[in-house]
């Protein structure tokens, strides 16, 4: 396989970063050499172990998504009947909680855990990119961070489904569909917190705002909670889980959230970039590729060997 000058370089860095020696960059650079040109035969002839083969997410992320996953249904399905408390839909469910006053008990309480959450998450990802960086192993390509790259990437992906390319782009860790997902839930959540804070602590926000403007955000504040928690709803519904569980390839779950790692298949094919950082940084998987191109050359020489029925 012929890298691209992308790639080339994430490789060069990875190898500089671990300190690879001769030996092992010359035995990284011929196994790379060895793959085929056509990454689409590659992953899809790969075995994989659907609970996943490469580590993606520490602990602790996956910890910080169980704890977002929960307590935002839970908002959701205990936000939206206080605030459609009239309707005939809500009252039976305020009910089931013991009357709408305790519906918002809980739905406080678990607001309190998504925030402890947020800030969870952000300790972590800020605490972790200096560890990575003061031990040198930091690449801001491996992060979150949207990069021109990025727009770059969406563009050939799309030319990909429409048939005008025959591969994928080399993405990333994270690629586009990612960072968006990333982003969206990152800002939805920011304005849930202003939101919802507004109607707990409005002497706050009065005493900081411009006078004479503290009525109009509240009102502001008032549409935007339930509005953006329906719309975060939706897009979690049809957009999140189809592109992480229900789209074909990822059917019937994707188990990287649970157990923190990724199948070779799906790295190779959406984040071939990271794949060649975990050759550099796990001998175990240079020995198993290794093994599988071997097997792949085999196979492909028994198929050519065989006499085609024209010639029978």
């Amino acid at each position: 396989m012929k890298l691209s000058s992308e790639a080339q370089d994430v490789l060069d860095v990875s190898m500089q970063q671990n300190k690879l020696s001769d030996s092992e960059r010359q035995e990284v650079e011929q196994l790379i050499a060895s793959m085929p040109d056509d990454r689409v035969f590659l992953y899809k002839n790969i075995n994989s172990n659907p609970i996943g083969d490469l580590y993606r997410y520490s602990i602790h992320i996956r910890i910080q998504h169980m704890l977002t996953f929960v307590s935002f249904l839970t908002l959701a399905f205990t936000g939206l009947p206080i605030h459609f408390f009239e309707s005939f839909w809500a009252q039976p469910f305020n009910s089931l909680l013991g009357g709408v006053d305790v519906t918002r008990v809980i739905h406080r309480t678990i607001a309190v855990i998504m925030i402890l959450t947020m800030i969870y998450h952000l300790v972590t990802i800020i605490v972790g990119s200096w560890l990575q960086y003061v031990i040198g192993k930091f690449d801001i390509r491996r992060t979150i961070i949207p990069l021109p790259k990025d727009i770059k990437d969406f563009k050939e992906d799309l030319l990909y489904f429409s048939g005008k390319r025959e591969q994928r782009p080399e993405m990333d860790k994270f690629m586009y569909k990612q960072k968006i997902h990333y982003f969206a839930a990152g800002f939805g959540n920011t304005v849930m917190v202003v939101s919802g804070s507004s109607f707990l602590f409005p002497e706050i926000w009065a005493s900081i705002l411009p006078a004479g403007s503290a009525s109009y955000f509240q009102e502001l504040m008032r549409l935007s909670h339930p509005h953006e928690a329906l719309l975060a709803l939706i897009v979690i519904a049809f957009w999140h889980w189809y592109n992480v569980h229900l789209a074909p390839g990822r059917f019937p779950m994707q188990w990287t959230f649970l157990t923190g790692k990724i199948t070779r298949e799906h790295q190779i094919e959406e984040h071939f970039l990271e794949y060649l950082r975990n050759l550099v940084e796990t001998p175990e998987e240079r020995v198993f590729l290794r093994e599988t191109l071997a097997t792949l050359e085999s196979y492909s020489k028994d198929i050519k060997a065989k006499p085609s029925v024209q010639n029978l």
